[in-house]
């Protein structure tokens, strides 16, 4: 009856326009992620960004909770083929954190820098849109370690694998760097309504 019903729904969404090609409904959160989850420290955390910028900036946790924040709603495209709707994000806009520190016009490219050396590059236009955050909460509660806590970055208008865990650095650069996945095959743009699954 739940895999009919599901069905049902996907078809449903599927001709609202609101479900991306090649994906299926989950209504789970399913948890997908390289490594191991890694321990959260309060004391020692930071979030640093740096590159082509007017002023490097760096901060602790309590510093960076003290940013405005603002709260989201999107849908989740995995590139493994699962969507999630409706999930509910609450943090510090990167528009914000990209003010902050003066990105420099020669900028076209963010490299989200996670812990164990993961990374992954985005083009700064698409980074610049009003809801793409630095979340730290999920539906009104904080973003538990099952979700890489404390903080992640939501991309919503790419596949997931896009949207750095663990995040710890903001590198701005003017070319591309391909990150962990794309060296690895998986497409450098990541648009889920052209299935730009793999290279």
């Amino acid at each position: 009856m739940f895999n009919r019903d599901r069905r049902e729904l996907e078809k449903k969404l599927d001709a609202e326009g609101r479900l991306p090609p090649g994906q299926s409904l989950t209504l789970k959160f399913p948890v997908l992620h390289y490594g191991p989850v890694p321990k959260f420290d309060p004391a020692t955390w930071t979030l640093r960004a740096f590159g082509l910028v007017a002023e490097e900036k760096s901060w602790s946790w309590p510093e960076f909770q003290k940013l405005p924040t603002t709260k989201i709603t999107c849908d989740i495209h995995c590139v493994t083929r699962w969507s999630k709707f409706d999930t509910v994000w609450e943090g510090v806009p990167f528009r914000n954190v990209a003010k902050l520190a003066g990105v420099k016009p020669e900028a076209k490219f963010v490299i989200a820098h996670s812990e164990y050396g993961f990374t992954t590059s985005l083009p700064l236009e698409v980074m610049l849109e009003d809801d793409v955050l630095l979340a730290y909460e999920l539906d009104g509660a904080p973003l538990p370690s099952e979700h890489v806590g404390p903080m992640r970055l939501v991309v919503p208008h790419v596949y997931g694998c896009k949207s750095a865990k663990f995040l710890s650095k903001l590198k701005f650069q003017e070319r591309d760097t391909p990150g962990f996945w794309e060296v690895r095959g998986y497409h450098d743009r990541g648009d889920p309504w052209s299935e730009e699954r793999l290279r």
